[in-house]
């Protein structure tokens, strides 16, 4: 089935009160300088975070006090999910969601509009551009939470595999893709433009999300050529790299090093769970040293994206081991923990066990994981390892 963005335009037009983001005309864009980011006009490495949940808070006090912190720890960019799909409003009445997919409607999509919809995604943007911190919006979920692909298969047909190839679900997604970047695209709150958190097909090609990626991307850059684009993945590698277990036999259809090889993906993404991968800790090292040899072959910015210790007891001990790697001996350009969690004014919390919550506590998980590493990130010179 066609989809169409009559519908979009539509009611658009009809919501023209509600306040969208605009750009502050003394600062620009971010963008990629050699194998660092240029960000608030001077290229050097820095640290950012997580928080997929900001654009899904009801209270802008919650937005307001999560991104004041971010900001006072000296944190320049955070990753937000910039989807929220359903299929159908019916029981979703108390929940965030920015659009309905379901092909009983005209054009098989609708934008929300109320006021648990796009809206919060826009304080969101507006809090951030306020605080002058930067996002990192991903427009898609290969995971179900939120609504990912499988919305759009509940939607059209197909499958986790079929999506990537699927005619009816690219194109509905590709009309998410133009309401998000033609409604932001004019804000200095967004960093880069995302394809999907975390793709995969497993079992396929590595050149089916190869062929996605460079056409999604590229149907990006038509919309907006001045914010970078990203793909979003865990930085899965192919033969003949590596040692052919789980993390390097292409098991998932992503090949980073070809992947990061597309003109108009401005930089590469990797993500770390050595406990859900079936590595030791100490792997992570290699792990982050391989990923900055790719960008070094590449000539492009690498960063790690996800990155977290599951424990309550003993978060430091393993992640900062990782974070002096990526200090003292990589030219990773920026890194993002997952994740950031405060205690917001409403009570909502969405920490997972990975979570590290805000502190000024001298000595605390979160002074030394996300304080004093923003710190030494920020002090290193801006000098990539060509």
């Amino acid at each position: 089935m066609k989809t169409s963005l009559a519908l979009l335009t539509t009611v658009l037009t009809s919501v023209s009160s509600l306040v969208v983001p605009r750009a502050n005309p003394k600062t620009t864009h971010a963008y990629a300088s050699g194998r660092l980011f240029n960000i608030d006009g001077k290229t050097q490495y820095f640290a950012g975070t997580n928080t997929w949940w900001l654009g899904h808070l009801m209270s802008d006090a919650d937005v307001e006090t999560a991104v004041s912190e971010i900001a006072s720890t000296g944190l320049k960019v955070t990753r937000v999910w910039g989807f929220g799909n359903v299929n159908t409003a019916a029981g979703n009445e108390n929940s965030v969601y920015f659009q309905i997919l379901n092909e009983t409607l005209p054009g098989g999509q609708q934008i929300n509009y109320g006021a648990n919809g796009i809206a919060r995604l826009d304080s969101a943007v507006n809090t951030a551009e306020k605080y002058g911190i930067q996002l990192v919006l991903p427009m898609l979920n290969n995971w179900g939470d939120l609504g990912g692909i499988d919305t759009y298969t509940n939607a059209f047909g197909g499958n986790a595999t079929s999506f990537y190839t699927d005619a009816a679900s690219q194109t509905a997604y590709r009309n998410y893709i133009e309401f998000i970047v033609n409604r932001y695209k004019n804000s200095n709150a967004i960093f880069a433009w995302e394809l999907c958190n975390e793709p995969r097909c497993h079992g396929c090609p590595t050149s089916t999300i190869y062929n996605w990626a460079s056409e999604t991307s590229a149907f990006i850059k038509s919309l907006d050529p001045s914010h970078m684009v990203t793909l979003g993945d865990e930085g899965w590698m192919a033969p003949p790299t590596g040692d052919g277990s789980y993390a390097y036999s292409a098991a998932e259809g992503v090949d980073f090093i070809k992947n990061l090889g597309i003109s108009t993906l401005d930089y590469g993404t990797f993500h770390m769970y050595p406990d859900q991968w079936g590595y030791n800790f100490t792997w992570g090292n290699t792990w982050i040293e391989q990923h900055d040899a790719a960008g070094k072959a590449a000539g492009k910015p690498v960063v790690l994206e996800e990155y977290g210790a599951p424990y309550a007891n003993n978060k430091t001990a393993i992640t900062l081991p990782w974070q002096n790697t990526l200090v003292q001996d990589t030219s990773i350009a920026y890194d993002s923990y997952w994740q950031f969690a405060t205690v917001l004014p409403s009570g909502t919390n969405d920490a997972d066990n990975y979570a590290i919550t805000y502190s000024t506590a001298a000595g605390s998980d979160y002074q030394i994981l996300f304080t004093q590493h923003a710190q030494n990130m920020a002090a290193k010179p801006a000098v990539a390892n060509q």
